[in-house]
């Protein structure tokens, strides 16, 4: 049976669900990845994957290019009815959930992977209230099942009658290869390192951080790095090269710009920080970090949290707070007993929460249980 993995960039594909559509495929599904080439389309059909280019702008809301990749995603459901389509991330469930249900395909699995700003804070706005109720529209239908990586999310959902309970599956993360990331003790050398890794937009918390290093400026500089891992964004929230070029001195605080090889980067540092206040899912960055055994310093918020068991393998701290943060990094940096022993806890949970075998298993159960409704 034909399966279609629809999500937003080829590089997010191979990052984030390569694992499970090489299992469904061991498996016997017929696989085909729908995605934005940035490049790396060489790569996916290295792995034996067909891959067809999808039309969209994964930040964008213009009406005409939403139209498109609606448009684009019914013509090919209607080509594919027999199929079974896997859409990951909010744009694909929004769009693709509808084109499935007036296509009339066989069976949809969702995967929420983070919602993002327009639904944090205590009130929803029209925008995200519209999304949510098209979303209703598309899931009141045979063969639908809709993966939460956090609670919170769940919940959000199921308050609003997005889905039903029967729909509900729950996989906490997009899981890590522990044979691959593996434990590896934090290096010996004069030189800690703190290490960042995202996309350059504010809401991942990359302002708050370089706030935070210079709080520790006068403390720290020379005997403590900043290293920022992430590529520059497009949207109206990114953080711009001319800024981060003058925030980060380049021995300090240092932009490394998207690093291919974030274990080996891992494996160079002592703690991972990661202030987001992004609605997340349950960031990848932190489930690495804690395989390679990292203490965390993170947000309280949705997804982050899900991740640190405060105190234990790392530090929870309020959103949008430097003062904060810049206090729990300065506990971490002066305590190494601290850190190796939040750093093992990281591994533990990794290897009781997040093993990417599980996660394989699970989605592979989803889908043959919407194959045969």
């Amino acid at each position: 049976m034909k399966l279609l993995i629809i999500v937003n960039e080829d590089r997010f594909f191979l990052s984030h669900r390569k694992e499970v559509a090489l299992a469904a495929q061991k498996a016997g599904w017929d696989v085909t990845v729908v995605c934005k080439d940035t490049g790396q389309r060489k790569d996916v059909e290295a792995l034996g994957l067909e891959m067809l280019e999808l039309p969209v702008n994964p930040t964008g809301m213009n009406p005409i290019q939403e139209f498109k990749t609606w448009r684009f995603l019914h013509r090919l459901y209607r080509k594919n009815r027999d199929a079974i389509v896997h859409h990951v991330g909010l744009k694909n469930i929004l769009w693709g959930g509808l084109a499935a249900k007036l296509a009339r395909i066989h069976g949809v699995v969702n995967a929420v992977s983070g919602l993002g700003t327009i639904f944090s804070g205590d009130k929803l706005g029209m925008t995200a209230k519209g999304i949510l109720a098209i979303m209703q529209f598309s899931n009141k239908r045979k063969r639908v099942k809709v993966i939460f990586q956090n609670q919170e999310d769940k919940s959000l959902f199921l308050r609003y009658g997005v889905v039903a309970e029967s729909q509900v599956e729950f996989i906490k993360g997009s899981g890590v290869d522990l044979n691959d990331f593996k434990y590896v003790p934090e290096p010996e050398n004069e030189t800690l390192k703190v290490v960042f890794s995202a996309r350059m937009v504010k809401e991942k918390g990359v302002i708050e951080l370089i706030e935070a290093a210079e709080q520790l400026r006068q403390a720290y500089e020379g005997k403590v790095e900043f290293w920022l891992c992430g590529r520059l964004a497009v949207n109206a929230d990114a953080v711009s090269k001319e800024e981060l070029e003058t925030r980060c001195d380049g021995k300090y605080i240092k932009w490394l710009d998207f690093q291919k090889d974030m274990k080996s980067v891992l494996e160079q540092c002592h703690i991972m920080a990661f202030p987001s206040y992004y609605r997340e899912g349950v960031p990848k960055s932190l489930i690495e970090a804690c395989a390679v055994g990292r203490p965390i310093v993170t947000t309280d918020s949705v997804g982050c949290k899900d991740v640190v068991d405060d105190g234990v393998n790392g530090f929870l701290v309020p959103a949008r707070n430097s003062e904060a943060l810049a206090q729990k990094l300065r506990i971490l940096i002066d305590d190494k007993d601290m850190r190796v022993r939040m750093g093992k806890s990281s591994r533990e949970k990794a290897e009781r929460e997040f093993d990417i075998t599980g996660v394989v298993n699970k989605h592979l159960e989803i889908y043959n249980m919407v194959k045969s409704k």
